[in-house]
C-alpha cells in the first residue's frame, strides 16, 4: 500500500500519480489535500503516520518543490524520505538509503518525469548489504521524545 498526499500546489500531479497507481493495480491510500490554501505539514504528517502505523509501506509526497514536504518527512520517527527529480536519484536513494517515502515537485517535475520517477521508486529494492549499517546509524540519530 502506497500512501500519497499533496498540498494544494501539487494537487493535479496528486492525481496523475493517483491514475498511474491504478491502472498498474497499485494500492493507495489518497491523504489529501485539493483544498487551497492547505499547510504540507499537516498532509506530511499524515502519510508519515501511515507508514509508521502500518497502513503504508512506502509513501509519496507532493508540493510545489518537493522540498517542504521533505523537510517535514524527516521529522517523523521511521521516515527516511528524499526529493527526487530524476531517476538516477530514486534508484539510488531506494537503493542504497531504503528510502520509504518520495518527495517531488509540481513546479519542478513534469507529470511524464514524475511517472517516471514513481516507477523507479517503486520497482528499486533496497541492496542491504554494506547499506544496512549506514542506514542503521542514520537512524540511531534520531532524536527520542521521551
Amino acid at each position: 500500500m502506497i500512501a500519497i498526499g499533496s498540498d494544494h500546489a501539487a494537487a493535479g500531479l496528486r492525481k496523475v500519480i493517483q491514475a498511474y497507481l491504478e491502472t498498474n493495480q497499485i494500492p493507495y491510500v489518497d491523504l489529501g489535500t485539493d483544498e487551497a490554501p492547505s499547510d504540507y505539514p499537516v498532509i506530511a504528517e499524515a502519510v508519515c503516520a501511515a507508514l509508521t502505523d502500518g497502513t503504508a509501506e512506502m509513501g509519496v509526497l507532493l508540493c510545489g518543490t518537493g522540498i517542504g514536504m521533505c523537510m517535514t518527512a524527516n521529522k517523523c520517527r521511521g521516515i527516511r524520505a528524499a526529493v527526487c527529480t530524476e531517476t538516477y536519484s530514486a534508484k539510488y536513494t531506494r537503493l542504497h538509503n531504503d528510502a520509504n517515502v518520495l518527495c517531488m515537485g509540481a513546479r519542478v517535475v513534469g507529470e511524464g518525469l514524475a511517472v517516471e520517477i514513481l516507477e523507479t521508486f517503486l520497482q528499486t529494492r533496497f541492496e542491504g548489504g554494506r547499506h544496512q549499517r549506514r542506514v542503521d546509524m542514520m537512524m540511531a540519530l534520531e532524536v527520542s521524545e521521551d
